[in-house]
């Protein structure tokens, strides 16, 4: 094998389409293109999703569902989880730090889930209404 006799394999290698360079090249006149409408013209085409003027299938169906962006400044803790911390006050930087709660969380609430059975004072922290009743009822309080 010399560098002067290498060729690519039989069949790889495939002419490209020369189109509009008449009648003998099969593809003469109208180019493969057929007769007119859109397509057939220079520079006439469509953007993506267009159906013709037909109303866009993204346009039929109806909107719905809405994810917030705060959500990820919310965040929740359980009464099992503040009975685990230890701490007679716990607040937001306390949450963050024992890693209960993210480091983005602005509201922390905490949920009726599981039992409390030490005083806790909670400031700046939400909560709902059984789990509050819970908290006050093992001596604790909300500020």
């Amino acid at each position: 094998m010399e560098l002067n006799t290498i060729k690519p394999a039989e069949g790889s290698k495939k002419a490209r389409r020369r189109v509009g360079r008449g009648i003998g090249s099969g593809l003469g006149k109208t180019a493969g293109r057929g007769h007119k409408g859109q397509k057939s013209r220079a520079g006439g085409y469509h953007k993506v999703g267009f159906e013709g003027g037909q109303m866009p299938l993204q346009r039929r169906l109806p909107k719905r569902g809405f994810k917030s962006l705060n959500l990820k400044f919310n965040d929740e803790v359980s009464l099992a989880q503040l009975e685990t911390l230890g701490a007679a006050e716990v607040d937001l930087l306390s949450l963050k730090a024992a890693g209960l709660v993210t480091q983005h969380a602005k509201t922390v609430k905490v949920i009726k889930s599981g039992n409390l059975t030490r005083a806790v004072k909670l400031t700046g922290i939400g909560a709902t209404a059984g789990a509050k009743a819970a908290i006050e009822a093992a001596g604790g309080s909300l500020a």
